[in-house]
């Protein structure tokens, strides 16, 4: 934090309104929570290391992998890991959100103090064309789906911003939300939903009500929290949707990302983190590219 003392905050504060709307509906939209000049930045980096196209990034070892058998990347977007914590420009943005976080978690530690939120993960992800061919995939629609059962965590209240780094709408397949959803509770590895999603292999949430596709200003921000269901079209735009994912877990003492330098997760804990983009949402059995449409390879999680 003594790196970032005399820099003007990056974020707003959220309200309580804001906080009251995601723990009732399981989303909230944040508008103006981020500084468009903090953003325009962030799109360099973005552009830096991926290229303008959004598909110009190394190949992943797991996205090499699937395409040796025939396969691709993940259908939703091209991950990418930008450096997170330890890039100084990414890093302030990071800090905040992880300082609002632990006010939109709302749990206490046993003494009555307010329990911390830890950084589990932040990615590049932009959606590029459905009308491209890309060497990374990431072209095709996101199915609908909960996030936490992708993730090696032991306790829901974990939450995802999803920040874009343009103005974006439905075009660009912005996210739609089962709106109260994440009150039905975890719904299973979405592996196991053959050839539909969550909304087909569990009709009940077609009961609930969806939200159009989000519209965005540059500066706005979604939060949902891993058991609310959400997807999104594919990109019918012929440029990038770029966006920036943060994903934060609750901890177990006061602490995650106020503490000036977070603690890495264990080894093998950070395995499953990196390869988090190659499980998320991409219809892959364990172990091996299951169909060119849904490819890449999975992380085998028994005990190293």
């Amino acid at each position: 934090m003594a790196d970032t003392a005399n820099v003007a905050a990056p974020c707003r504060d959220v309200t309580a309104d804001e906080i009251e709307h995601l723990r009732e509906h399981g989303w909230v939209k944040l508008t103006a929570f981020v500084d468009p000049d903090v953003l325009a930045g962030v799109l360099e980096v973005a552009r830096e290391q991926m290229g303008d196209d959004g598909d110009g990034n190394p190949l992943h070892p797991f996205v090499e992998a699937a395409v040796a058998e025939g396969g691709a990347g993940v259908q939703y977007f091209n991950a990418h890991n930008a450096g997170g914590v330890g890039n100084p420009v990414l890093r302030p943005v990071i800090e905040q959100v992880g300082a609002t976080a632990k006010r939109m978690l709302r749990r206490r530690n046993p003494d009555g103090s307010a329990l911390g939120v830890r950084y589990y993960q932040d990615l590049l992800a932009p959606k590029l064309p459905a009308s491209k061919v890309s060497r990374h995939g990431g072209n095709g629609p996101t199915s609908f789906h909960q996030d936490f059962i992708t993730f090696a965590v032991d306790r829901t209240g974990g939450m995802t911003f999803w920040i874009p780094l343009e103005p974006y709408g439905p075009d660009a397949g912005t996210m739609s939300f089962v709106d109260g959803s994440h009150r039905v509770g975890v719904m299973g590895d979405y592996t196991t939903y053959g050839d539909g999603d969550a909304l087909t292999a569990f009709p009940e949430l077609q009961d609930l009500e969806m939200t159009p596709p989000m519209h965005y200003e540059l500066g706005d921000v979604t939060v949902h929290t891993h058991l609310t269901v959400h997807g999104a079209s594919a990109n019918r735009t012929e440029l990038p949707r770029w966006a920036w994912i943060f994903r934060m877990r609750s901890g177990r003492r006061d602490g995650g990302l106020e503490d000036p330098a977070p603690a890495p997760p264990p080894p093998r804990m950070r395995r499953i983190a990196e390869s988090t983009h190659m499980n998320h949402g991409n219809g892959c059995r364990r172990g091996r590219v299951v169909t060119r449409r849904r490819a890449a390879t999975c992380l085998n999680r028994e005990p190293a």
